[in-house]
């Protein structure tokens, strides 16, 4: 298994075209040719991190925070940044950044988020995507089970739990080819009529182009005929922020001593909502404070998040339990879910791969 591998591995579960327009993800040191025996995942990849991963002999780093988020305008010793970079290329170690393309994926960092705080029936608080295409081209009756599968081994016709979903509508089709031409059907410069197969499959943005080589490559035609349109589907596997509920309502204290205790953190800040006992908590990992009125109008009872503002604060008392969790606390669970998603796949591909948790602390934050 090569770096590249363990980045296509990540982008299956959390595509690079999800995260936020100004994010920075993907590989950013390293060589994507490099055999990987060791994977070591973290939350931040900082001057410690780098020397417990080279001591530990990792080949790559995957870390949620980005490096390099901003572009540097030097690398140098002197600064946290370049001093990172520099280690990591004397170690010959590579970074992978899996940022806010995992906090928008279905089992990402507010979905670990939940896991600790043992909530149920867990759905995504806020789905703004629509990223999906319907892909429509019209094939020969002889040749659709051809293009169909091969446009569905490509990633097209996914909805949920299915693969290989299509429609097709028989019609007649028509063309005329000229002196240059090499028709598969019939003879150039002679007006033809074929029964054809109007084949429609859904895809994700992303996958539309080697779905479309895909489909050109097994198409008898020379020419083909195909239309691409956007959809505006919600998506069911991205979103923003979570929602769910726990199996009994917990008065508001408890709740609050319960939250401080599984995310260890060494205080919270929260105010005062509508409701003396919780039962239905959003929450979103890191820095959420913008889906606060998304939790209230999903009737949430509480909302866990971070880096929330005082204004944040008075916006929502009385009507909602907002608590400032710490950025650190509620996205380190996601680090256990990279490593068991990595394990899983590695082993899905029979990759002698090792794959561990940083143990080094990376939380820049105290508590007094």
């Amino acid at each position: 298994m090569t770096v590249q591998d363990v980045l296509r591995l990540l982008t299956t579960w959390a595509p690079n075209d999800i995260a936020g327009e100004k994010d920075n993800v993907g590989l950013q040191v390293g060589d994507g040719a490099k055999r990987v025996s060791r994977v070591c995942v973290s939350l931040d990849v900082t001057q410690a991190v780098v020397r417990e991963a080279a001591m530990k002999r990792a080949d790559v780093i995957v870390s949620h925070h980005p490096l390099l988020f901003r572009p540097p305008k030097s690398i140098t010793p002197t600064d946290e940044i370049g001093a990172c970079v520099q280690a990591l290329i004397e170690h010959d170690i590579s970074v992978i950044a899996a940022h806010t393309n995992l906090d928008f994926t279905r089992g990402g960092t507010s979905f670990a988020l939940a896991d600790v705080l043992n909530l149920r029936n867990v759905e995504f608080l806020h789905r703004p995507y629509r990223v999906r295409k319907k892909i429509v081209t019209f094939v020969p009756e002889s040749h659709l089970a051809q293009v169909r599968e091969a446009m569905a081994a490509a990633g097209a016709g996914i909805i949920g739990n299915y693969d290989h979903c299509s429609f097709g509508v028989q019609g007649m089709g028509s063309f005329r080819g000229n002196e240059q031409a090499r028709p598969t059907v019939g003879k150039k410069q002679r007006l033809e009529f074929v029964n054809e197969v109007r084949l429609e499959m859904i895809a994700e943005q992303w996958n539309v182009h080697r779905i479309i080589q895909a489909m050109r490559a097994a198409h008898p035609y020379e020419e083909v005929a195909y239309d691409v349109y956007p959809l505006d589907n919600v998506h069911a596997d991205y979103g923003m922020g979570i929602i769910g509920e726990f199996a009994r309502p917990l008065p508001q204290g408890r709740f609050l001593r319960m939250v401080k205790m599984r995310l260890g953190t060494g205080a919270l800040r929260y105010c005062i909502g509508a409701s003396a006992t919780i039962r239905r908590v959003a929450a979103c990992g890191g820095s959420g404070a913008e889906l606060t009125d998304a939790a209230i109008a999903a009737r949430a009872d509480a909302f866990i998040t971070a880096d929330v503002k005082y204004h944040d604060f008075h916006h929502a008392a009385g009507k909602i339990v907002l608590v400032d969790a710490g950025h650190f606390e509620t996205e380190h669970p996601v680090v256990r879910s990279i490593v068991r998603y990595l394990e899983t796949e590695c082993n899905k591909h029979t990759a002698r791969v090792s794959v561990f948790a940083a143990r080094t602390p990376s939380n820049p934050v105290h508590y007094l």
